[in-house]
């Protein structure tokens, strides 16, 4: 007979429960009927070992944690800034949130611990601040000019910027093959912390709506405000639904992606059609959505030119979804076998600050190698060659 885990019941539950995962989809993780499982976290019967490890495994929690008296203290939730109504957030938000918050919670001890300085930058403002003010700092600060990017992929030179300022910038869209992340329950979070701000963007969207919530989510660390984000860049009619905080890095993103002189400095031509449109928001990395509120808040175009550009806008999208979802399963057939680059997804996952501060640690003897591997989900045979995706 398979030994049993003398688990505590309640913190089985609570475990179950913290991971969004209801009693149906727990017990068949386990292939056991529902009320088998009632009766382990009731404490009237127990798992086996192998069953109890399975659970941890699917709760993404230390199997130790089982045997602990009584429940123990977890990371607290971020601050919910979703507009009302939002859906309840699911497993695998759940799942990157703690993921971010443990990496985060890490890197911010190694660093307070090494006496680094605090980041200046971190709270420098509030939400009563002019919000133009805070978008010149994120500038100057990240020394980024959006008339003159690098490259057709703005989103990048962001990225590069914030960490080289030591912010870490994480990006995914799934946890595993079977538990994606839905950008319209989460699109991105912040976690304002003077030694290690970090932020998630869920690149379940496409570039531009990952840059708009990109600076959003900067916007949360210049004011100090640690919290959750979605329906970033919203439309007009949504404003009454976001929170205060929301709606200031609306404002701040807004004009740090499409300063007022450059908007301006469009010809007439550009809002003529939403063809001109959608050519003036991709020199900026930004949509034609952003652009057109954009543009109307500054008195470019007229409330009723918004709505018709909106409208041409909207079906010119819809044909690019088309085509993009094409091009997508052409690429996928061209893909070699195992689909995407592992190392490039989990250096993404990880940011890239924090898999090379984490590899310079193991390196340097710092860490042990068990920790390095939990830190970034990466087995240590792997190392070299999530280090090798690093430098290309």
């Amino acid at each position: 007979m398979a030994d049993k885990a003398f688990i505590t019941p309640n913190v089985l539950k609570w475990a179950r429960e913290s991971a969004r995962m209801t009693e149906e989809t727990a017990a068949a993780k386990v292939s056991v009927p529902i009320d088998k499982l009632k009766d382990w976290e009731a404490g009237t019967s127990q798992p086996t070992i192998r069953q109890a490890q399975t659970l941890a495994k699917a709760y993404k929690r230390p199997f130790a944690l089982f045997f602990l008296p009584d429940i123990p203290r977890d990371f607290q939730p971020l601050q919910d800034f979703r507009k009302s109504g939002s859906k309840a957030l699911t497993t695998s938000s759940i799942f990157i949130i703690r993921e971010i918050q443990q990496k985060q919670a890490w890197i911010s001890d190694v660093n307070s611990e090494n006496n680094e300085e605090k980041l200046s930058f971190v709270g420098r403002f509030t939400i009563d601040n002019n919000p133009q003010k805070v978008a010149q700092d994120i500038l100057s600060t990240l020394k980024i000019n959006p008339a003159s990017y690098k490259s057709e992929n703005p989103i990048k030179e962001w990225i590069d910027a914030a960490e080289t300022n030591g912010i870490f910038i994480s990006r995914t869209s799934f946890i595993h093959t079977r538990l994606k992340l839905d950008s319209e329950e989460l699109q991105g979070f912040a976690i304002a912390d003077p030694y290690a701000p970090f932020v998630f963007i869920n690149s379940d969207n496409w570039n531009a709506p990952q840059l708009f919530t990109l600076v959003h989510e900067l916007a949360h660390i210049w004011i100090a405000e640690t919290g959750i984000s979605n329906e970033v860049e919203p439309e007009l009619k949504q404003k009454d639904k976001l929170h205060p905080v929301e709606l200031f890095c609306n404002e701040v993103a807004a004009n740090a992606l499409m300063p007022k002189e450059i908007v301006l400095s469009f010809d007439t031509a550009s809002f003529q059609s939403s063809k001109e449109v959608f050519k003036a928001a991709r020199q900026l990395g930004v949509s034609s959505f952003a652009l057109l509120v954009r543009a109307l808040n500054l008195g470019i175009i007229s409330t009723s030119a918004y709505q018709k550009l909106k409208r041409e806008a909207d079906i010119d999208f819809a044909e690019y979804l088309k085509k993009e979802a094409i091009k997508k399963a052409k690429l996928r057939k061209k893909e070699k076998p195992g689909g995407p680059n592992y190392y490039l997804l989990q250096s993404n996952r990880n940011s890239r600050l924090f898999t090379q501060t984490v590899l310079d640690a193991f390196r340097g003897g710092f860490i042990e190698p068990t920790l390095a591997s939990n830190l970034l989900n990466v087995q240590i045979n792997k190392f070299q060659k999530l280090e090798a995706q690093l430098y290309r």
